[in-house]
């Protein structure tokens, strides 16, 4: 989620922004500059993240994880992970760059090819099958890795062999305060709701982990489950200027969203199990997931306005309100849930009623 927030800061709300405002008023010149300077906070910001990761690893993996095992599970993960989030960044520029300028799909098969290499390579991995070694979970981050890097130098080749429009200017590399608090002050709001949910997610592994890895576990695997089921209604997107198009398109899109989310919460209501075995035989994993999907599924329909809304505010240019609904929900569930997680008799249901899961866009990034 911290990932996301940083890319989603430094690609959506900054790098596209300005190289295609820059692009839009036959300004070379500045784009290139933009891109330079965009290019070089991304290897800077991979820099930063990957050092972070490194000393903060243990200490996360042991605060959070239920038991022994699991934290050195995902200590072995985040070995390889970690380069793996790093190595996300130059492209991320690099891709908002083309985006900004009208190239989408070179971007968008790279990201298809880094998925299918993962897909094949994860499960000869972690698995060892045929030559390949058995590594386990450690196996599913390397294939994350390999991907990804490789996607990376695809990129850079493209942009060395195919796109001329925007070059890489050595001299242009050295930060420029001006251009940085500029892209600053846009990109933030764009990637703050990823922190928010991040320090959503945290909260929520801290305070079960008392109740075992199978706990943590079926709120993993139901959490994905939802937003997975939640795609469809987040690609309800709106825009324009005109109110009395974009109130009409509101209305419309709140009644879809509310019959696609009715149907959603019916499925999941009657068949949680079902959703969470696919992804574990374990019976306390599928009875925890279940019990998550099946309350969370009661608020699928306020879900579904949420995100109608928030998208009205996206295309309109104005990300504040949906990162002010974001806090609000996060400050009205973290204080109880932490007091109420400390009372005698506390279950873990508890915690879904109590958090009224309401997600925001980002949380199907």
């Amino acid at each position: 989620m911290i990932v996301l927030a940083l890319t989603q800061m430094l690609g959506v709300g900054t790098t596209t922004t300005l190289i295609s405002q820059a692009a839009g008023k036959k300004d070379r010149p500045h784009a290139v500059l933009v891109f330079n300077q965009s290019f070089m906070m991304s290897i800077l910001i991979a820099l930063a993240l990957g050092v972070c990761g490194f000393l903060l690893m243990n200490p996360y993996c042991n605060s959070l994880s239920a038991d022994a095992v699991t934290a050195k599970l995902a200590k072995s993960y985040l070995l390889w992970f970690i380069p793996a989030l790093a190595l996300q960044f130059p492209p991320v520029a690099l891709g908002s760059a083309l985006r900004a300028t009208g190239i989408i799909k070179p971007t968008v098969g790279l990201h298809v090819l880094s998925v299918v290499l993962n897909i094949v390579l994860a499960p000869l991995l972690i698995f060892g099958i045929g030559p390949w070694p058995r590594l386990g979970v450690t196996g599913a981050a390397l294939a994350t890795f390999i991907s990804i890097l490789i996607a990376d130098v695809l990129i850079v080749i493209y942009f060395g062999k195919k796109y001329h429009y925007l070059r890489f200017r050595f001299p242009l590399f050295c930060p420029q305060t001006k251009v940085w608090s500029k892209m600053f002050s846009i990109g933030v709001p764009a990637g703050a709701e990823f922190v928010l949910l991040f320090v959503y997610i945290m909260i929520v592994y801290a305070i079960i982990r008392g109740f075992g890895s199978a706990a943590q576990a079926g709120f993993g695997v139901g959490a994905r489950v939802m937003q997975a089921l939640f795609l469809p209604v987040v690609a309800l997107a709106f825009g324009g200027r005109r109110a009395d198009r974009v109130r009409r398109s509101v209305y419309s899109g709140i009644g879809i969203a509310s019959a696609m989310m009715l149907i959603l919460a019916s499925i999941v209501w009657l068949a949680p199990a079902a959703l969470i075995r696919f992804f574990s035989r374990d019976a306390r994993v599928i009875a925890f997931g279940s019990d998550y999907l099946k309350i969370v599924s009661l608020n699928f329909v306020a879900a579904g306005i949420v995100f109608t809304t928030s998208s009205v505010f996206q295309g309109i240019g104005n990300t504040w309100p949906p990162l002010f609904s974001s806090m609000t929900r996060l400050v009205l569930f973290a204080l109880p849930a932490i007091l109420v997680a400390r009372t005698s008799g506390f279950e873990i249901r508890h915690v879904w009623y109590l958090s009224g899961r309401i997600p925001s866009s980002s949380d199907v990034h």
